[in-house]
């Protein structure tokens, strides 16, 4: 529920609440002789550390050197990270065919 859309009697009925789970916990202190340890707050999700990730990475490239190894090749297959080339022909037919696209376009929209 938004704090901001609460009413007068709500909020005061709320502060009222927590007056009285303040002295309770006063009343618990004294009686247990010490403090009620706070709610712990959730720890803030976060990513892994780059060491973190190198060491996983690591282990998981020695796992699979020895899956490759026990079978008879130690050749990882990676895959590429550059997209492959077009040739100056086929980008000319591209073009041209784009071009032939957008003039049809136009023309439609002259009429």
């Amino acid at each position: 529920m938004n704090p901001n859309t609460l009413t007068s009697s709500q909020l005061m009925r709320a502060a009222k609440i927590k007056d009285q789970i303040d002295a309770l916990n006063k009343q618990l202190n004294s009686i247990l002789g010490g403090s009620v340890a706070a709610p712990i707050a959730k720890a803030p999700k976060g990513g892994m550390s780059a060491a973190g990730k190198a060491r996983i990475a690591a282990a998981q490239r020695r796992r699979w050197a020895k899956i490759h190894a026990a079978k008879g090749g130690s050749k990882v297959v990676t895959p590429s990270k550059t997209r492959p080339k077009i040739s100056p022909e086929g980008l000319a037919r591209i073009k041209a065919a784009q071009k032939a696209r957008w003039a049809k376009i136009k023309a439609a929209k002259k009429n």
